[in-house]
């Protein structure tokens, strides 16, 4: 899927790209029960981030966005559960060691959470695209008071209800993938999650682990290279997260993926 060229490519400052967008792929299990993901997101060759000159987001800054009445109904507590993992990790040591893919002018440090919101109309029922996604943000920064205008570090995180599955670059989640990121026209940034209705997508982990879990690879994608492929990004393995899902560790209480380092030449 071809992109448009944002006005920071037409002018030069990082290069046109086609579609960089990674995806959090299914989990499969292995031998003896241990986690292995689609053979595509195994690495074919040794990883390599490389800084391609677009923006990071230096000092994320966090609003949830909960799409559809389950988040006020049988969801609720995690609409809780998932606020409180942003508030603690966002200053956490997950936030610290992306410190080394600063750059002048651009010093990685932590974030914050502005607000919450849960969008009950109107709500897709079974699926929804990306393009329709990427609509409803737009309409409700355009219309919603309660909504945060995007600025050079806003990142918005969507939830989808259960059973409702996102459609991207012509695969659906549960399908070919879990969640992903994106932006739009290199001015809002954004990262879709679905419920964790399938095992791909649960990873064999209980529901708010496997939400955590995805959702700090995309923050941590999101940071290093929100534009997909015009931050920090390897062409053959893809981004920060890719190179190492469904690789976990607990920071506090929460269950997070692991994330590559450069300076540790492993996913740490």
């Amino acid at each position: 899927m071809a992109k448009s060229k944002t006005s920071e490519q037409a002018r030069g400052i990082y290069p046109a790209r086609a579609d960089a967008i990674r995806i959090v792929p299914l989990y499969h299990a292995g031998a003896a029960g241990q986690p292995t993901v689609d053979a595509a997101a195994v690495p074919a060759a040794p990883p390599r981030l490389t800084y391609r000159n677009g923006p990071l987001l230096t000092t994320v800054e966090i609003f949830t966005v909960f799409w559809g009445a389950a988040w006020q109904q049988a969801q609720a507590m995690l609409v809780t559960e998932i606020n409180q993992f942003f508030d603690f990790i966002l200053t956490s040591p997950l936030i610290t060691q992306l410190a080394e893919y600063s750059v002048p002018g651009k010093k990685i440090g932590p974030g914050n959470r502005l607000g919450t919101i849960t969008i009950t109309t109107p709500a897709p029922l079974h699926s929804v695209s990306d393009t329709a996604l990427q609509h409803m943000l737009q309409q409700e920064i355009s219309t919603n008071a309660a909504f945060p205008h995007p600025t050079p570090n806003t990142l918005y995180f969507v939830y989808l209800s259960p059973g409702v599955r996102v459609v991207q670059g012509g695969a659906a989640s549960c399908q070919a993938f879990y969640g992903y990121h994106n932006d739009i026209s290199g001015a809002i940034f954004y990262a879709a999650v679905p419920f964790p209705g399938c095992k791909g997508c649960a990873g064999g982990l209980a529901t708010l682990d496997a939400l955590t879990t995805t959702s700090s690879h995309e923050l941590c994608e999101a940071i290093t290279d929100p534009i997909p492929g015009a931050g920090w990004y390897d062409d053959v393995n893809g981004e920060i997260g890719d190179i190492c899902a469904w690789k976990t560790k607990k920071i506090g209480a929460y269950t997070v993926q692991l994330e590559w380092s450069n300076r540790a030449n492993r996913c740490v």
